[in-house]
């Protein structure tokens, strides 16, 4: 077994600001990379800006990250990274920000490189990373992926260098005003990075741990998905899960249902987390018999007394999302083509199998 997390992580109501001479040591000036308007609506990108200000260390905003970034809208924030001489990246808001900067940060390190080598298997350095996640589904704040939209392609894929940011800084405050739908897709996001890992031939005792201890923080806090009250701390144990999970798929990627899904966000818009839900009841039944022991304790974990109370879960959580029998053929035809998720899970991924997970 192996257990490697070299982000130092720091949980806790005012983190940016408690933790802002550490963030400042890390460099003169800072390319703060965040979407256009949530950061700015929750508080994140003040919190970030002050604490800059107050460590009298410079900044540049690239506000422009969309959802699902581009390569393109990377090498545009990289450029403008470049004529400010930043030497260290922040990373404000939800995995599309947080996935950018990791990029981002590569690219203005390797000024003389084109937007190719962000998919070729070399080496390469980054700039210093911190990241300060405002939704509860990525974990992109302690994983070493990247992933971007490539057109050429037309799917998203994570870049092919990974490492981890140096410094992550979280507080719950910042899920206080998200819209519930955010909340929901992002916390059923986290939910698919531990089953996938949990259940992933690549999984350890450590992974294994990190995904059991998620999923006991996550059923503890998903009343609010039912539109209840959210209790107190409630979104602090939703971003912690959300952490937990992402060390967790650090360790084993991420599987089936994640690959199956960049197939609906390309090319139908549907939000990540709730593209990666709709195929979380089809893996866990495709699951061997063998582990049913394991997906019995998971599902109890989670809050679920069986397979069937979860799958009503997420239909009543995500609804349905309809495609022709062409379309599911390309899905799962993509996923086909690509050996390195077929040999994720547990299970042999024949193409019957990969096409039952998809809800009917």
């Amino acid at each position: 077994m192996n257990f490697y997390m070299p982000t130092k992580v720091y949980h806790e109501r005012e983190a940016v600001k408690n933790h802002r001479e550490e963030m400042a040591l890390l460099g003169k000036k800072a390319l703060i990379v965040t979407g256009a308007h949530s950061s700015r609506e929750n508080g994140s990108l003040q919190d970030v800006t002050e604490a800059l200000e107050a460590t009298h260390t410079s900044y540049a905003i690239f506000d422009r990250v969309e959802e699902n970034p581009t390569v393109a809208c990377v090498m545009e924030a990289a450029l403008l990274g470049r004529k400010e001489g930043v030497d260290f990246v922040v990373g404000v808001g939800g995995g599309s920000p947080m996935d950018a900067a990791k990029a981002i940060a590569l690219m203005i390190q390797n000024r003389d490189s084109s937007e190719e080598v962000l998919y070729q298997n070399i080496s390469l350095r980054a700039l210093p990373v911190v990241e300060v996640p405002t939704t509860c589904g990525t974990g992109s704040e302690v994983t070493p992926y990247a992933i971007l939209t490539r057109r050429d392609k037309q799917t998203k894929q994570s870049i092919s260098q990974k490492f981890f940011p140096d410094l992550a800084l979280v507080d719950g405050k910042y899920l206080e005003k998200a819209p519930l739908s955010v909340i929901t897709n992002t916390a059923i996001d986290a939910l698919g990075h531990m089953l996938e890992s949990c259940f992933h031939a690549k999984a350890t005792d450590y992974s294994r741990m990190l995904c059991q201890y998620a999923m006991e923080v996550w059923g503890a806090a998903t009343g609010m998905l039912y539109g209840m009250e959210p209790e107190e701390g409630d979104y602090d144990r939703l971003l912690f899960a959300s952490s937990l999970a992402g060390m967790a798929i650090s360790h084993t990627s991420t599987s089936l249902p994640h690959a199956l899904s960049y197939y609906l966000t390309y090319h139908k818009g549907v939000p990540h987390g709730k593209a990666v839900g709709l195929f979380l009841p089809g893996f866990v039944r495709a699951l061997p018999e063998q582990y049913e022991i394991q997906v019995t304790m998971a599902l109890r974990a989670l809050g679920f007394g069986s397979l069937e109370q979860f799958e009503g879960f997420i239909r009543e959580m995500l609804g349905t999302v309809s495609l022709t029998e062409e379309e599911v053929g390309e899905m799962v035809s993509g996923v086909m083509a690509n050996p390195e998720k077929l040999s994720t899970p547990i299970f042999e991924a024949t193409e019957e199998v990969v096409r039952e997970m998809w809800p009917v």
